[in-house]
């Protein structure tokens, strides 16, 4: 393949059931643009079939490609994917796809063109689809923390879509410390360290009951990362 105009990254950690309807979603979408994409699924320390099954499908589809990453972490399925991809512009997701992949068209030219876009569910014009009212609640408060700490400007950080340029990809991705769910917030606050601007994109989004991310777990390490943040731009570790 010549240089793609976009890349699809994909952490994959035991999506064996979910990553087939995935995929099937994501090849769809892709062949019906006008631009050449490649879709890479970052099989990410799974235990099930996922390695197996991401090699099935590129195997039958030239523009799927499957990286193996043998530590855990989302943020480090990620960070190695987006340093993979040769894309001009790099969009991940999470593997469950909440999100109609047809809605990547607007994170990207000719729609827009910024170095940074991301999905968000609070924006004017975003809708949420079946989610019980104490996830909504719970993500609320926790986004109130991300604001209060680390980016005061932005209302959805946590939202799985994620695109970067490719300029801003590389420049950004080689600075992240952490490997974990907090990764984004993360890369996004360095971004506003050095000036990016950051545009929030309303979508429709989809409650997903298999989510594998526990809200009382996740939110306290994610609070104690918030803590860690801080602290790095504090000491100017990311300059």
């Amino acid at each position: 393949m010549s240089k793609p105009f976009l890349s699809i990254i994909i952490p994959a950690h035991n999506e064996e059931r979910r990553l087939p309807q995935t995929l099937e979603q994501v090849v769809r979408f892709v062949a019906s643009q006008s631009f050449e994409s490649e879709i890479l699924v970052i099989e990410n320390a799974s235990t099930d079939r996922t390695l197996a099954v991401g090699n099935e499908y590129a195997s039958r589809h030239p523009q799927v490609r499957v990286l193996h990453e043998e530590q855990p972490g989302k943020g480090r399925a990620v960070q190695k994917g987006m340093l993979a991809a040769k894309g001009a512009y790099r969009f991940f997701a999470d593997a469950d796809f909440s999100m109609p992949p047809a809605e990547i068209v607007h994170f990207i030219p000719p729609e827009i063109d910024v170095p940074i876009a991301i999905a968000s569910r609070e924006a004017p014009g975003a809708v949420r689809y079946d989610e019980p009212f104490y996830r909504h609640i719970t993500g609320r408060v926790f986004n109130a923390s991300i604001r209060t700490i680390v980016l005061p400007g932005l209302h959805d950080t946590q939202c799985g879509f994620k695109m970067f340029r490719a300029d801003a990809a590389e420049h950004l991705f080689r600075r992240q410390t952490l490997m974990g769910w907090s990764f984004d917030v993360e890369l996004l606050y360095i971004a506003s360290l050095r000036g990016y601007p950051i545009l929030e994109i309303p979508i429709p989004w989809y409650f997903n009951p298999e989510s594998k991310v526990n809200v009382f777990r996740d939110s306290w390490r994610m609070f104690i990362d918030l803590l860690t943040i801080r602290r790095n731009g504090s000491r100017k570790l990311y300059d």
